[in-house]
């Protein structure tokens, strides 16, 4: 039963009607058919005005809305309305409020001031989901249920004492005994050994660095904490209601601290929420990276896009709005890469409180806007693209992606300050995006069987079975990439020794001795005409061919790139920062080995899709640069009705979406 519900591609945001009179709600109505919205998220941040005193609960204003909505033909994706403790639960239980590793208070005032940990909000936040499913698991309006709202956004770590004793019991679960925990923790280095549970504590604020281990195992366990609360509500909503069940991640925008992909389990469809780095003037690749990277999480499956924004939002240095055209590419965009549903936040512009200039889908001047036609336009887009729900998106190219070696490639006390997790993903993302290649961002333990490539870029932390994966997946056919470090580490953190790049140096047939990082805006050059920076390594081709090597820093003629047949494959070695005209040769140079080629032949800057259903394939182009351009294409173009004969022509900063002949 717990299935995505109706047809068409679903369209609308978050609706907070409680921050308005209630004669706003039936214009609400009224301009939602309009823009032809059909499902609003209900109730987030409500907790105080349905809770306003422990245990008396007031759902009259909510039974109105639901109906009102009902009676006007929107769905609801309702939230368990946890998202953030209302000021009575925190004055009552102070001690359930986090505190950061230096010991201090986040006190309420903003939102998520809760320890993740607390056996007082666990129950409270039960109690309140047990109400408001239990009201509303019939209502004919609710067709989906939301778990809280962007759980750890705020408050991913809390050091304070409960958490601790939490984390003990974490530590217990995981490693049984104290000698296993010393021995990967590393306890016999700085004299760390614990003789009792009582005397380990979280990573608070120490004299020097602290332990990696020990950071690292908060940062897991942080992580399940959150998770903890997204499986309890949702194992509350399992024996109250039949809709599916979904929460929002935070995935492409900078949020390290969830390990979704063992999150993605717990919900019956993957949400997301994505804003554009306003200061950023390729956001739109980013955009994409994110919509892939849901997808990946999702298994392949379609996706929600939960959130994202009309315009400006209210949350950056400088809130840059979205030029006329921007919002609907954006959103087709996600649609492109898997989304079958579109909502932002929120409906109505706040006219007071912490978000008032985040843009809606109704502006603070009404719907005679710029912002209100454009989003009238984009319902009518949807509604044309209704047939393609359900449909998957064609990738040959996986990129590895674990927050696990996220983390730990981030760990303090490393060779590098300039060696970041997101560097070299997006560098080889942004390689594919302007090859117009497709890739699926997926975990390494993720079946790669179906892909042509695999690029495993700073995959630091990794398992033995997710490298015997790759070795498997290279000796069957397929090309494989593997940055520099990458199989540093086993999962305690502990160096694989013998020589880097330790878990791969046996399937590239190279050794790296040691490492030599540069300074601060040093650069090398390779004797293929590349330059690279930030690092280089002394690296020995023991069993593969060398492809490229230094000419210049400090190690001249060492090699840089390397490639080693494997079985019926390949496997390279990437030593060194490439700059982006390298990488995109380098990028260029695998995909023609892989026998991988764009969904059609496109310019530089025009993004192309294809999503696929069996017989029936759906070609998405997008057109992010400033000139008309034209490219293959066969079928009927779904936006204007129009018949495309072997072209079609694609105005600057418009979005076409071809139904592909069979032929």
């Amino acid at each position: 039963m717990r299935r995505w519900q109706g047809n068409g591609i679903y369209f609308g945001g978050d609706y907070n009607p409680e921050q308005w009179p209630e004669e706003t709600w039936s214009e609400d109505v009224e301009l939602m058919r309009r823009a032809g919205v059909n499902l609003v998220s209900v109730g987030i941040f409500s907790w105080a005005l349905l809770e306003p005193a422990p245990g008396r609960f007031e759902f009259g204003w909510l039974d109105r809305v639901l109906d009102l909505l009902h009676d006007g033909g929107i769905q609801v994706d309702l939230a368990t309305a946890t998202a953030s403790p209302p000021p009575w639960l925190a004055r009552a239980h102070p001690e359930m409020l986090p505190r950061r590793a230096d010991g201090a208070i986040l006190w309420p005032g903003g939102r998520q001031a809760y320890c993740p940990s607390s056996p007082v909000f666990r129950e409270r936040s039960l109690e309140l989901v047990r109400a408001v499913a239990g009201r509303y698991a019939e209502h004919p309006a609710v067709v989906m249920w939301h778990v809280s709202n962007e759980l750890g956004c705020h408050n991913a770590h809390c050091y304070c004492d409960v958490s601790a004793e939490a984390f003990r019991g974490w530590l217990r679960e995981r490693y049984g005994d104290l000698d296993r925990l010393n021995d990967a923790w590393g306890t016999a280095f700085w004299s760390q050994h614990y003789g009792d549970w009582a005397e380990i504590n979280p990573p608070r604020t120490v004299t020097a660095f602290a332990n990696p281990t020990q950071q690292l195992d908060f940062l897991r366990f942080s992580s399940d904490e959150l998770r903890a609360q997204l499986r309890a509500e949702r194992e509350v909503l399992k024996t109250l209601v039949r809709q599916p069940i979904t929460t929002n991640f935070m995935i492409g925008m900078g949020v390290k601290h969830m390990d979704y992909q063992s999150w993605a389990d717990d919900v019956d469809l993957v949400s997301n929420d994505h804003y554009l780095t306003a200061a950023d003037p390729q956001a739109h690749l980013g955009l994409s990276f994110a919509a892939d990277h849901t997808r990946g999480v999702a298994g392949g499956d379609p996706w929600l896009l939960m959130e994202h924004s009309t315009s400006a939002v209210q949350w950056q240095p400088r809130n840059v709005a979205k030029l006329p055209g921007q919002l609907r590419r954006n959103s087709l965009a996600h649609v492109a890469r898997g989304a079958d549903g579109v909502l932002f936040f929120q409906w109505r512009a706040s006219r007071a409180g912490a978000e008032k200039f985040h843009s809606a889908l109704v502006p603070h001047a009404g719907p005679d806007t710029k912002v209100f036609r454009e989003v009238c336009q984009l319902g009518a887009d949807l509604k044309a693209l209704a047939e393609i729900r359900g449909s998957r998106v064609d990738a040959d190219v996986a990129i590895l992606f674990d927050w696990e070696a996220w983390w730990a490639v981030e760990l303090d006390s490393h060779p590098s300050v300039d060696i970041t997790y997101a560097d070299r993903v997006n560098a080889l993302y942004g390689a594919l995006w302007r090859a117009g290649v497709t890739a699926d961002i997926v975990h390494p333990s993720a079946d790669l069987s179906g892909y042509r490539l695999v690029l495993a870029p700073t995959l630091f932390l990794v398992r033995d079975a997710d490298a015997d994966a790759l070795r498997r997946f290279v000796e069957a056919g397929g090309t494989a990439a593997v940055t520099y470090f990458s199989g540093i580490v086993d999962p305690d953190d502990h160096i694989r020794l013998g020589g880097y790049p330790g878990a791969f140096r046996d399937l590239l047939g190279v050794r790296t001795e040691e490492f030599f990082p540069l300074r601060e805006g040093e650069r090398v050059r390779l004797d293929d005409g590349s330059t690279a920076d930030v690092w280089t390594e002394w690296l020995h081709a023991d069993d593969a061919e060398v492809l490229a090597s230094y000419t210049d820093g400090p190690l001249p003629g060492v090699p840089a790139l390397t490639r080693r047949p494997v079985g019926a494959g390949a496997a390279w070695y990437v030593g060194t920062r490439l700059d982006e005209p390298a990488t995109d040769r380098l990028v260029a140079r695998l995909l023609d080995e892989a026998g991988v080629r764009p969904a059609a032949p496109a310019p530089t800057g025009v993004e192309v899709v294809r999503r696929r259903d069996g017989e029936r394939s759906w070609l998405f182009a997008i057109n992010h640069t400033d000139a008309e351009v034209r490219l293959p294409a066969h079928g009927d173009e779904l936006l204007t009705g129009a018949r495309c004969a072997g072209e079609l022509t694609l105005p600057a900063g418009e979005v076409a979406v071809v139904r592909e002949d069979r032929t």
